[in-house]
């Protein structure tokens, strides 16, 4: 057992593992990062699901007889991700008892080239939800404007969310709005609150890469000091805006209702000149989530030093790096618009990977 990583859920860290493959199921070796890595969940998403389906190997049995039922590339890109999901939350489930459903869960996403169709998402999310048939599984819904409606609807049908690619506070603000909306409506319908989670994941350290490409375009000594900040800013300033918003009496008149835990998403270091553990190691406050990558997580549990709560007391050195992205005109607003336009272009691509790593396994 890695004591970095103890020492990080007991500082109220939820440690997630941002990966997921049959191979990872079938070898224990998911199972050996929950007993040795304080693993508690898993994410996945398309571009996951495309890496694990391109090796092939695990998955030439079940192709093989989804090819001779004739099933259709969509139908059988359905039956191996929510397999997978459905075996990873069997294997979770001990935790999500033991954590009364705060942990041991497992994403995951809807078909992503839905990301700005409100009724389609909310029809895949029903049918994943109902397909995965684990009450420890997130359906993930992207943060579009076109994604809320689709998050208020299906909170409000009781089915638990992972709300992801969220880079701006202002649209994180709207996503718990999104959320609240959609427990009031559960609760009007007479569904237990206590029942319904979720998470709002926020990006983290594309949100370097791009400022600090910006910065380094500007080129000033003011702009160039600014460089690896931006990311761990932001992402403080999402956790004071989730402490001020589930401290509402609109919140707290809900009975039983949990709060929209934040999690922080894509936390491999992309940049070889920062700390390979930077965006664990500068995001530790009580009840947010850390997903990570398995590099990042091996990374962590060799050299993590946990010194307790990095966040609420580097406030208003947050608001300082975003007053001084302002300053040198970085155009933050602009960074988020189109990291989000990226991340959802992103993930269609890998989503076309993904049926095409099936597509010749069907044929194979």
């Amino acid at each position: 057992m890695s004591q970095n990583l103890k020492d990080l859920s007991a500082a109220g860290v939820s440690i997630w593992l941002d990966d997921l493959s049959r191979g990872a199921i079938t070898s224990g070796a998911l199972q050996r990062n929950i007993d040795e890595r304080s693993v508690v969940g898993v994410t996945t998403n398309p571009t996951i699901f495309a890496a694990a389906l391109s090796k092939g190997a695990d998955y030439a049995e079940q192709m093989g007889a989804l090819a001779r039922a004739g099933a259709s590339l969509d139908d059988a890109v359905v039956a191996a991700t929510t397999d997978d999901v459905r075996d990873a939350c069997d294997i979770l489930r001990p935790v999500f008892d033991a954590t009364d459903g705060f942990d041991g869960r497992v994403s995951i996403e809807v078909d992503p080239r839905l990301a700005h169709e409100t009724d389609p998402s909310v029809e895949q999310a029903r049918a994943l939800w109902m397909t995965v048939d684990r009450p420890n599984v997130l359906i993930k819904i992207p943060a579009t404007l076109e994604g809320l409606p689709a998050i208020t609807t299906v909170i409000g049908e009781g089915i638990s969310v992972n709300v992801t690619l969220i880079f701006s506070i202002d649209r994180y603000r709207a996503v718990m709005e999104a959320y609240l909306a959609g427990l009031e409506a559960a609760h009007a319908s007479g569904i237990d609150l206590s029942t319904i989670h979720s998470v709002a994941s926020f990006f983290v350290s594309r949100i370097d890469s791009e400022v600090d490409k910006r910065l380094e375009a500007i080129g000033s000594d003011e702009a160039l000091a600014l460089r690896g900040k931006a990311a761990v800013a932001n992402a403080r300033l999402a956790y004071e805006a989730y402490l001020e918003f589930f401290d509402s009496e609109r919140f707290r008149a809900l009975p039983g209702a949990n709060r929209q835990r934040a999690l922080w998403a894509s936390t491999g270091t992309k940049n070889p000149e920062y700390s390979d553990v930077l965006y664990v190691a500068e995001l530790v406050a009580p009840g947010v989530v850390n997903t990570m990558p398995g590099a990042t997580l091996e990374a962590s549990a060799d050299h993590l030093e946990v010194t307790g709560d990095t966040i609420t007391p580097n406030l208003d050195d947050a608001r300082d790096v975003m007053a001084g992205l302002a300053a040198v005109g970085v155009d933050f607003d602009d960074v988020t618009d189109q990291l989000e336009r990226e991340a959802v272009e992103k993930f269609e691509i890998s989503w076309e990977e993904l049926l095409a790593s099936v597509k010749t396994a069907l044929e194979g």
